[in-house]
């Protein structure tokens, strides 16, 4: 089973979540892609919901599906988002944005009465950090806030190479909201919290790609099938299934 089956197995799955009458969050990358696909197919069998989605490109892809529009000015309160991620932990904190749509991504997920993050395995790691975390930027002042974050990140750890995003015309990759990405190489974070809290304090940083307490149920497929993993209780136990 290759990852793209994988990810569309999690999507099938996290399609068995929704309900008539939902106000849906639709996510942005390549497993969310899946899901928004399936949800149109539910939809044009008769499924009543109403969607916002999370980025430009997920517009286009959930008004091609058939699938009902709306915003979250429109509608403020979400029932349930689905979202992908680049990488999982195991008390469900994320790394996103490597599509670069992570300031939507969380706005609606923070909207949202429940998230679940669906992926293939290789997203689930045991600490972040391999996976670069995307930091966006304004434009205006730019060398300043990029030195502020590597200031913040020394503060807590290693800090690592920090690297402006280029888009496929070798410019800075312009986010739907007009900004700009720092990817910083880390390796490891050693906590996410507290390097979350460090990021979105500094001026000049819109939005950070660690979803710390947002996701509520991981959805991974794997080579042996769907893993359901619940976020922890305040026990710390992990609930698997």
């Amino acid at each position: 089973m290759n990852a793209d089956v994988q990810k569309r197995a999690a999507a099938a799955r996290a399609v068995e979540f929704v309900r008539p009458g939902m106000r849906l969050g639709l996510g942005t990358g390549s497993t969310a892609k899946h899901f928004v696909e399936l949800v149109g197919e539910r939809v044009r069998a008769g499924l009543d919901i109403v969607a916002v989605p999370t980025s430009e490109a997920t517009h286009a892809d959930a008004k091609r599906c058939g699938i009902p529009l709306t915003t979250l000015d429109e509608t403020p309160e979400l029932d349930l988002t689905v979202d992908g991620a680049d990488e999982i932990g195991p008390d469900l904190s994320l790394i996103k944005g490597g599509g670069g749509a992570l300031l939507r991504e969380k706005i609606v997920a923070a909207a949202s009465a429940r998230m679940i993050v669906i992926a293939d395995q290789s997203k689930w790691v045991a600490r972040l950090g391999r996976f670069p975390l995307p930091v966006e930027v304004t434009p205006f002042g730019f060398s300043a806030t990029r030195r502020a974050v590597e200031k913040a990140i020394a503060a807590l750890q290693r800090p690592g190479s920090l690297t402006l995003r280029l888009g496929k015309d070798g410019h800075a990759f312009v986010t739907d909201g007009g900004h700009w990405i720092i990817d910083a190489a880390l390796d490891r974070i050693d906590d996410p919290k507290a390097m979350a809290h460090a990021l979105s304090g500094i001026p000049g940083v819109m939005e950070h790609g660690l979803f710390v307490g947002l996701a509520h149920m991981a959805i991974i497929g794997g080579p042996d099938g769907i893993k359901i993993i619940d976020r922890p209780d305040i026990s710390g136990q992990t609930e698997l299934r």
